[in-house]
């Protein structure tokens, strides 16, 4: 099991080091400084004086790779490339544009993402679970039919005509929660319920399909066929059979979920005005903030490879066959 969880580990290094490169690449020589200090400060009536100030406030005016000038270490150390991008490794993310402590920054609002992201992710998880039970339990019956139709007409739906009516019916008309806002403690119940009773009704169309789909399979193999021929009921076949071995696809698709419990959600946090990690990546890009915008695309990075490594060591517990793959 160790030597399963350092071999994932390991993988993980070369992938986070290419996602690296990649960022460095598009920030910096396909779009180089000069090109962010313009659109910046402005394409037009922009001065070669105002660029190179704009550069040597933010760090950009050193030599991108190698530095000349310098001896010793300081060739590689006094360049963009270690300052910008190799001290990420190292979880020094440094100010953003404007001055903020990204890390302080990071801190503060990945709080509100995990308030709101969180519910989603477990109360989201259980009702897909459990509608898609109830539609392989009833399949081919009137219920079925009547519940894939309403699923597929969830998921035609954009999620921002949720949002507009949610904020419409339950905070507008109803007065019961906020429509937008957020506060610390036991106050921010009331801010983070429309949000995730939101996500929710959105995110039941495509789920509860998908994971119909999954147990439909499941219910199509020859081990269900056997159990039912040993006399066990339906929901036996179901619960104890047919969902123990669903959970590896089921898993797969949970770990898409996991950077959103700290990335945040992008739409809901903006309309919302949760100030998370989401809106903090909104505001960056309106603001045209590339250190932020380089960072955040970094620790997504970090998030989704933790989670496919959380996600295989979880493979083993449901098979653990896969340890000796």
């Amino acid at each position: 099991m160790l030597a399963y969880i350092i071999r994932r580990l390991l993988y993980a290094i070369p992938i986070l080091i290419g996602v690296n490169l990649i960022t460095f690449m598009l920030f910096f020589i396909v779009n180089t400084p000069d090109d962010m200090a313009r659109m910046q400060l402005g394409m037009k009536h922009v001065t070669p004086q105002a660029i190179e100030k704009w550069k040597a406030e933010r760090g950009y005016d050193k030599p991108v790779l190698y530095n000349q000038a310098e001896n010793g270490m300081a060739v590689i150390t006094n360049t963009i490339f270690y300052e910008k991008s190799l001290r990420l490794f190292v979880f020094e993310f440094g100010f953003a544009d404007d001055g903020r402590d990204i890390a302080h920054d990071i801190y503060q609002r990945m709080w509100p993402s995990l308030a709101i992201a969180l519910p989603i992710l477990i109360f989201g998880l259980l009702t897909n679970i459990t509608v898609a039970m109830l539609l392989a339990f009833f399949r081919a019956s009137y219920i079925d039919v009547a519940g894939v139709i309403t699923l597929v007409g969830l998921m035609s739906i954009s999620s921002l005509f949720y949002i507009i009516s949610g904020q419409f019916l339950i905070g507008k008309l109803l007065h019961l929660v906020p429509i937008s806002g957020y506060d610390t403690g036991l106050n921010a119940l009331k801010f983070i319920v429309l949000p995730v009773l939101v996500a929710l009704l959105y995110g039941i169309g495509s789920g509860g399909r998908w994971y119909r789909t999954i147990f439909l399979e499941e219910i199509g193999k020859d081990y269900v066929r056997t159990a039912r021929a040993k006399g066990l009921s339906e929901r036996i076949v179901l619960f104890r059979h047919v969902l123990k071995n669903a959970m590896i696809p089921i898993l797969t698709g949970v770990v898409v979920l996991l950077p959103l419990l700290f990335m945040g959600s992008l739409i809901l946090e903006s309309f919302f005005g949760v100030p998370g990690l989401g809106s903090y990546v909104i505001d960056a890009i309106r603001a045209q903030d590339f250190a932020i915008v380089r960072v955040m695309v970094f620790v997504g990075s970090i998030l989704y490879i933790i989670g496919l490594i959380l996600t295989d060591i979880s493979y083993t517990f449901v098979d653990p066959r896969i340890r000796l793959s």
